[in-house]
């Protein structure tokens, strides 16, 4: 990977001399605009928009429909589910180095971390019970990509996906296993890429002091019925070196090396990520790749983890009907990890899902979605200081799968939502989880949510096979479920977008560790959450921007203790950006979260409230250069925790008694961006 990243290093770097010409061209734009003589009006430029046109723009951008929550296209307002979505205006306005930045903007989700294997992930409404992001489900293009060892992995795409190639995320925020199985427990993400309309092509090449770099390249293509999109990008942050003491009570571990009471380490966080997708006449194929290298702190030890992951999706569209389209689709994942460090792991599984999707309008009322599918999970673990090692966990699992929902359509003003999915894993006994709700829309610009979905998921290999003298798997575990009520009130006008929701999840057979030698995994009571939420975004006029969310949410487990997850209870969310005529854009968001639980005897630096400012500026120079209406070049800068604060988050896992390095402090990117073709 450091051979790839030397690769690329040059790209970013070679763009920064540029930024000081930004304040210029700037100034250039700001200057007064020229007079025309009195003549003809066709010799004269056209007017400026008028007001109703300008609010035509605007009711188009807030016209927002989206796919996830049933497979059919609906208003956000009238879909099925409690959704927010990041759209391609918002994308282009605020931007962001990695997925987990955009991500962090989302009412709802939370950053958050963890002692071991995934110190970059999130959380929905409060919901880190897992030390992993096993209860988040992605979807690319509607498909999921799962991490199976471990049961939940997500650092790699949080932080190497390409977001160049991203049209809009849709976030479904509660359960969705109905349409979409194991690991929607508390969210589903699904990225949306763009689709090509013609040639396009676009390079950003952006870098910053002590080798920080976020560069990328997009292609699209489109000829007759077969179209391409494609996308690379590379992001890495300064080396940060810091001192990390380590606690006492993980100076002497019966289980592991000798640790001494402090380590002079380096924080590293470098990414690559690629994705191709290709159509043509109904037939699709997409892939992925994304790597991420970064730093682990593992029972007082401090070593460096290398995750990976390989995704492909080969699909194919077709109409039996006019009101019946399927989709058949064949998934395959592959993620590996390693630790050069105690104990020195490495992991490698994957998930193939075969599934036939049915779409079918049953009349002017009712919609039908209706599906079957195979699942086959399998992988291994071997810690490698044992030689001959053999595989410390391992195996493999088959799994079937039936679902279907109906939206039916009782009078003008309620639709009704019912559905399920039935599920046989392996040995595990039968299992269904349901949904079902309504939406209560009194006018065009108002609707109520009343929802109440189950979702589940299965143990991992790792849950279930692990053979360690420290700790064990457990063949017999049960799926881990979740049934969560919403009510949620949506207002939509035409320059203004506000939800609200009150959710009440209730988590049982929740799979965790008891620390009985050997630790062990065990289906163990679970975790209620209540909290609230609350959204806007608001267009002041076609160039202004802004928007804001709130989040409370408080926990308690079946043992009464409150506030069982490293999630804070409060969290607020806001961003302004203006994006004028002349090519400059500029957005400015905050992410403020309150101070997270506190451990009892910390040693480095306590989690305090997490709050991070990250900037957009982007300025079009392609008027001076006289490139032609297809060609653009626009001087840019991104900046990431602009207050230059460190942030240090709860290191959550078997031992929550400390708190391990994500974020130095001020980051700022520089350079130019080029694109070809686009309108």
């Amino acid at each position: 990977m450091m051979d790839r990243w030397k690769r690329h290093a040059a790209t970013g770097a070679f763009f920064v001399l540029a930024f000081f010409v930004l304040c210029m061209a700037q100034g250039v734009a700001q200057q007064p605009a020229p007079s025309y003589p009195a003549g003809p009006a066709s010799a004269r430029p056209a007017p400026a928009p008028s007001a109703d046109l300008a609010s035509m723009d605007l009711e188009k951008l807030m016209d927002i429909r989206v796919t996830t929550a049933s497979l059919f296209s609906d208003k956000l307002s009238q879909a099925p589910s409690i959704m927010s979505v990041v759209t391609g205006d918002e994308l282009r306005r605020f931007g962001g180095a990695t997925l987990g930045e955009v991500l962090d903007r989302v009412p709802g989700l939370t950053q958050s971390s963890q002692y071991f294997t995934d110190r970059s992930m999130v959380a929905a409404d409060g919901d880190q019970t897992k030390t992993s992001g096993a209860h988040i489900l992605f979807l690319i293009n509607g498909r999921p990509t799962r991490e199976v060892m471990e049961g939940g992995i997500i650092s790699d795409l949080l932080e190497s996906f390409p977001v160049g190639i991203l049209e809009r995320i849709e976030v479904i925020r509660g359960p969705g296993s109905v349409l979409y199985g194991s690991n929607a427990f508390s969210a589903v993400v699904n990225l949306i890429t763009r689709k090509a309309k013609g040639t396009e092509f676009s390079i950003h090449g952006l870098g910053g002091p002590n080798s920080a770099l976020s560069s990328s390249a997009d292609l699209l293509f489109r000829r007759g019925d077969f179209s391409m999109a494609a996308a690379s990008q590379i992001h890495g942050v300064p080396d940060w070196n810091f001192v990390y003491l380590v606690p006492v009570a993980l100076q002497n571990l019966p289980t592991a090396p000798h640790e001494p009471s402090f380590h002079d380490a380096t924080l590293v966080d470098r990414g690559t990520g690629d994705y191709l997708g290709m159509n043509y006449k109904g037939l699709s194929f997409m892939s992925m790749l994304t790597e991420w290298q970064s730093t682990s702190f593992t029972q007082g030890s401090v070593g460096e983890t290398r995750l990976s992951r390989d995704f492909a999706n080969l699909g194919y569209e077709a109409k039996a009907r006019d009101n019946w389209e399927m989709n058949f689709n064949v998934t395959y994942t592959r993620t590996t990890f390693g630790l050069n460090a105690y104990p020195s792991i490495f992991r490698d599984a994957n998930d193939f899902v075969a599934e036939w999707t049915n779409r079918v309008t049953l009349g002017s009322k009712d919609r039908l979605t209706v599906g079957a599918l195979f699942d086959r999970i399998a992988g291994t673990e071997a810690y490698l200081p044992i030689v001959p090692h053999p595989d410390d966990a391992g195996g493999s699992r088959p799994a079937g799968g039936f679902y279907a929902q109906l939206d039916h359509q009782l009078i003008p003003a309620v639709k009704l939502i019912a559905g399920f999915q039935t599920n046989k894993f392996a040995e595990i006994p039968v299992s269904t989880v349901p949904r079902v709700g309504g939406i209560w829309s009194p006018s065009k610009w108002a609707s109520v949510k009343v929802l109440y979905g189950v979702a589940f998921r299965p143990p991992s290999i790792d849950e279930s096979t692990l053979n360690l003298a420290d700790i064990q798997g457990n063949p017999k575990l049960l799926p881990e479920t979740v049934g969560t009520f919403d009510l949620g009130l949506n207002l939509e006008f035409p320059r203004l977008e506000l939800g609200a929701d009150y959710f009440h999840s209730q988590q049982t057979n929740s799979i965790v560790t008891v620390s009985h030698a050997p630790i062990h995994y065990e289906n163990l009571g679970g975790v209620t959450f209540d909290g609230a939420e609350a959204e806007g975004k608001y267009y002041v006029r076609r160039d202004i921007f802004v928007q804001g969310s709130l989040l409370y949410q408080a926990n308690h487990d079946q043992t009464g203790a409150s506030n069982v997850t490293p999630i804070p209870n409060l969290g607020f969310k806001a961003g302004v950006s203006y994006q004028n005529s002349r090519g400059l854009v500029f957005g400015l968001s905050e992410i403020s979260d309150g101070k997270p639980p506190a451990y009892p005897f910390p040693t480095n630096p306590i989690p305090g409230r997490h709050n991070s400012m990250n900037g957009e500026l982007r300025q079009d120079i392609s008027r001076y250069l006289r490139l032609g209406d297809s060609n653009r070049v626009s001087i840019a800068a991104h900046g990431n925790d602009l207050l230059n604060q460190a942030v240090w988050l709860p290191g959550f896992g078997f031992s929550n008694i400390d708190s391990i390095p994500v974020e130095q402090g001020r980051t700022v990117y520089a350079g130019l961006e080029f694109t070809r073709g686009r309108k």
